[in-house]
């Protein structure tokens, strides 16, 4: 059973080709299954689109569902296609994601910190002449944030929880690890799962999130995961996918789950 939950298109403004070449992509790339989780508007601001590259409108919210129920539709008996989306997180505004997912047939929820201390994780010039205490503390910042993220009871899955490391490596060598062992222990409590997501493989740390250490930890504390390749092209959905799947029967986890209706369904590891 091969799946992809972490799928993007042209509607946010960063990535290229219509829900439908991520669909038709999936069926080449031989999966079974394939969820649809753009970038979700930024509820919280009065702006229709305050950020056009970033995220989608406000006003393209109800044609995305749309599009996606009407393609699950079209593919059935093809491919199973899930109605997902990737939301920011910010603690203040949860009230005003809550209220607009009530209701919509989400299959599944990914919830990801993509910014910490209003600057974004993946800028590049955030790390400059920071000394060794100011890292750590924007590292617990972030994994504070996961961790709140996952207490919100907003989302199923949380992504790419490493991937302040993206455009700088040397993230992962920041001594924090006592906050991310907190964050996988509040994860599992929560019953939340983790993406193992292979877009790090576009960005310097040329390597997937989280790193095989996390992914170790994670099953240590019986967090349960998942799979998402967060192409924002075509010919990325489901990029490495044998690959992880490889490294975490090494790692020991006997099995990887996507989403239903909210549900999980366990895929067992071969």
């Amino acid at each position: 059973m091969k799946f992809d939950l972490h799928t993007h298109h042209e509607r946010c403004g960063h990535a290229n080709g219509t829900i439908e070449d991520y669909i038709t992509a999936g069926i080449k790339a031989g999966l079974q299954v394939i969820g649809i989780s753009d970038h979700s508007p930024f509820f919280y601001h009065k702006e229709d689109q305050p950020s056009p590259g970033i995220a989608m409108a406000r006003s393209d919210f109800a044609s995305y569902i749309e599009e996606v129920l009407r393609l699950k539709a079209k593919y059935a008996g093809k491919i199973e296609v899930l109605l997902g989306i990737e939301s920011d997180f910010f603690p203040q505004y949860v009230e005003s994601y809550k209220q607009a997912y009530e209701g919509v047939p989400f299959d599944y929820l990914i919830g990801s910190v993509h910014q910490v201390g209003g600057v974004s994780i993946f800028n590049k010039n955030r790390w400059n002449g920071l000394k060794e205490q100011e890292q750590i503390a924007a590292k617990r910042s972030y994994y504070d944030l996961i961790k709140q993220s996952a207490r919100s009871g907003m989302f199923d899955i949380l992504g790419h929880i490493d991937a302040m490391k993206g455009y700088y490596p040397a993230f992962s060598d920041i001594p924090a690890f006592d906050a991310i062992d907190d964050t996988l222990q509040t994860i599992a409590e929560c019953g939340v799962s983790i993406e193992i997501n292979t877009s790090g493989s576009t960005k310097y740390v040329g390597g997937w999130y989280p790193s095989d250490a996390i992914l170790e930890r994670a099953l240590h504390f019986g967090v349960d995961v998942t799979f998402g390749s967060d192409a924002h092209l075509p010919a990325r959905v489901g990029d490495e996918w044998e690959l992880v799947e490889r490294r975490l029967k090494d790692i020991g986890f006997k099995h990887w789950v996507y989403y239903r209706k909210r549900q999980q369904v366990i895929v067992p590891i071969a």
